[in-house]
């Protein structure tokens, strides 16, 4: 079953987190956020999470973004397999696409 979905489009340096296990994110910028947070409100599930699928390069994963209040902003993780897949260019910036 085929599901629209809508394409977001932006370009981030990954940061680490300084918390226990040290995750790694993108921040997705700041009016591209309050636009998806506006337009996808319902379909937010618990902390602000909100179910996407991320693309860069050739590296597509299904994965969900989180509403951080403190920076405004949603937050796509990156999990080792996909920084592995990404390659060494991971931690410059990187082009992204996240399908909501």
């Amino acid at each position: 079953m085929s599901q629209f979905q809508l394409k977001y489009r932006f370009t981030a340096k990954p940061w680490r987190y300084n918390g226990p296990n040290g995750w790694w994110f993108l921040s997705l910028p700041n009016e591209l956020s309050l636009e998806i947070r506006s337009s996808f409100k319902d379909l937010k599930e618990g902390w602000g999470r909100l179910p996407a699928t991320a693309v860069i390069g050739s590296v597509e994963w299904k994965t969900a973004i989180w509403f951080d209040s403190k920076q405004g902003t949603y937050l796509l993780p990156l999990k080792a397999d996909v920084r592995s897949k990404i390659g060494e260019d991971w931690q410059n910036e990187l082009d992204v696409e996240v399908r909501i």
